[in-house]
């Protein structure tokens, strides 16, 4: 019978999957903005605009309502019955539709007060700081759309349906990439067709999830009660969430606000890059995440301690492996990558220049992204919502005084810098405090498991810089073609190395994860 370990390594195989075909939506929609917009007023414009909904999503969909509500609903699936569950879930779903109607409305109507708040800097620049408010006008009723699809989510993962959840983001960047060609040019202002492409996008990924949750037997009901034992819980639960698993959001929020502050284009390098890093994270560090999640979930509700830091350590130790390589990979290949991505249209040479530094940057933390992912519920599925809190806490108070300490000598770059870095923080602190307040993590087996994938990493980074020493390219000038071969050799080069210094290093999930494509195949 498959052990735990290998079935978390399976489903995240199939979460992996899936999200590589979203995340590939997702950079076909940035070269979208790139090619339309490029790195300037507009882009700006929309970046702002959409860290609003966007951060509170994090705070009351896809972060913390994941967090508090999987784990609940679990428990109801296990100690009660599906009846049950689907009832807690229609009581969630209700009582999302009455809060963030009222979210959405006021948020609509002082949209122009918090674009001063988060972009000060766009007021000095004619239109900016109004555009802004616009877009964010058109955009706030995604939150709610993303809530009820988050809800949708964490139910079918609960119910261990982990293919459809992970691939119902590719409607939100088809959304977005439909609009910029078919809805766009009807507008004075182009970019606000992409706005409305953000709301089509996130009706679509709710929509999409709907029929397998049909086949599992649910069905809406219109029962609403925040005083439901079930839903108290969740409540109880996703407030301190909101800070306990948000601090990236708020940390990214409070780099848009710095960054509306330093030159023009500071924002959009920022986000190009932060998208680019955004894509192994999603299909590595969030699919073992979205994965572990409700499987912890099931050990928390029959009190087994042992087999919950057994897939936590496991979790994390597949973590490492598929997202220190991907650092190594996106910084050393930085300018060609982003060259074949966004160098087209509006999108310049210095553009890619600007982007691939703040890339760079953001790069050196993706590992500790996506730890934090893995771990931060673990303490949720005990019930334990202080320490999160207090962590995210500490790690959002680390970036604010690295941003101020590195805006004026490394400019963005600093932003990406003091985002990666505190990203550490939360990541160290929570792992050290979990081994204390729940059980006896071993921190020594996953650091011996870290170093030794960071070494192969290591060596395949230095692969590809000799690499692109040994054969140079012409980034300004080269042809597409050209370019998207050496990209791919760069992909193979990387692959081969890691896999050889694995070999040699004898890493156990280098074996896991083929024996799984092997079973599939």
């Amino acid at each position: 019978m498959m052990d735990q370990k290998e079935k978390v390594a399976k489903s995240t195989t199939l979460v992996s999957s899936a999200t590589f075909v979203s995340r590939l939506f997702g950079l076909i929609r940035e070269q979208v903005f790139a090619f339309l917009f490029g790195a300037g007023f507009a882009t700006d414009a929309f970046v702002a605009a959409f860290r609003i909904p966007n951060l509170l999503r994090d705070l009351f969909a896809e972060g913390a309502l994941s967090a508090a509500f999987v784990p609940v609903f679990t428990d109801y699936l296990v100690n009660k019955d599906k009846k049950e569950a689907f009832r807690l879930g229609n009581l969630v779903v209700n009582a999302l539709l009455v809060v963030l109607s009222v979210i959405v409305i006021v948020g609509i109507l002082i949209a122009p007060v918090i674009v001063d708040l988060i972009a000060p800097g766009f007021g000095s620049i004619p239109g900016k700081s109004e555009l802004t408010a616009l877009l964010a006008r058109i955009m706030f009723p995604f939150l709610l759309l993303i809530s009820l699809a988050a809800v949708a989510m964490g139910m079918l993962n609960s119910l261990r349906h982990f293919g459809v959840p992970a691939f119902a983001p590719v409607l939100l960047n088809l959304g977005m990439i439909l609009a910029g060609f078919f809805i766009s040019p009807f507008f004075a202002q182009p970019i606000i067709g992409m706005a409305i492409g953000v709301l089509l996008g996130g009706l679509g990924q709710w929509a999409c999830q709907i029929p397998t949750l049909r086949k599992e037997g649910y069905r809406y009901k219109p029962v609403l009660s925040f005083s439901d034992p079930g839903v108290k819980r969740i409540i109880l639960l996703m407030t301190p969430a909101i800070l306990g698993l948000a601090s990236t959001q708020i940390n990214i929020f409070v780099n848009t606000i710095i960054a509306s502050l330093l030159p023009q284009g500071s924002p959009s390098y920022l986000n190009y890059s932060f998208r680019l890093m955004h894509f192994p994270l999603g299909v590595f560090g969030v699919a073992v995440a979205t994965v572990t999640l409700p499987v912890v979930a099931t050990y928390a509700a029959q009190k087994d301690v042992p087999n919950v830091l057994s897939t936590c350590a496991s979790s994390l130790r597949l973590v490492f492996f598929l997202t220190l390589p991907s650092i190594f990979f996106l910084s050393v290949g930085a300018r060609p990558i982003i060259s074949v991505l966004y160098q087209h249209g509006r999108f310049t040479f210095t553009d890619t220049i600007f982007t691939s530094q703040a890339l760079i940057f953001y790069a050196i933390g993706l590992f500790a992204y996506a730890s934090v992912r893995v771990i931060a519920p673990v303490f949720y599925s005990f019930g334990d919502t202080k320490t999160p809190v207090k962590v995210s806490v500490l790690a959002v108070a680390v970036n604010i005084v690295l941003n101020l300490s590195l805006m004026r000598p490394l400019s963005f770059k600093g932003l990406a810098l003091a985002t990666s870095l505190s990203a550490m923080v939360n990541m160290f602190t929570l792992m050290s405090l979990l081994r204390k307040r729940i059980g006896p993590l071993d921190l020594c087996d996953l650091s011996s498991h870290f170093l030794k994938m960071l070494g192969c990493s290591t060596f395949m980074g230095a692969v590809l810089w000799a690499f692109q020493k040994a054969v140079p390219l012409n980034l300004e000038s080269a042809p597409l073609l050209n370019k998207v071969l050496y990209v791919l050799a760069l992909c193979l080069l990387a692959l081969g190395s890691y896999v050889l210094a694995s070999l040699l290093l004898k890493i156990k999930e280098l074996s896991l994860v083929v024996g799984i494509f092997r079973k599939k195949k």
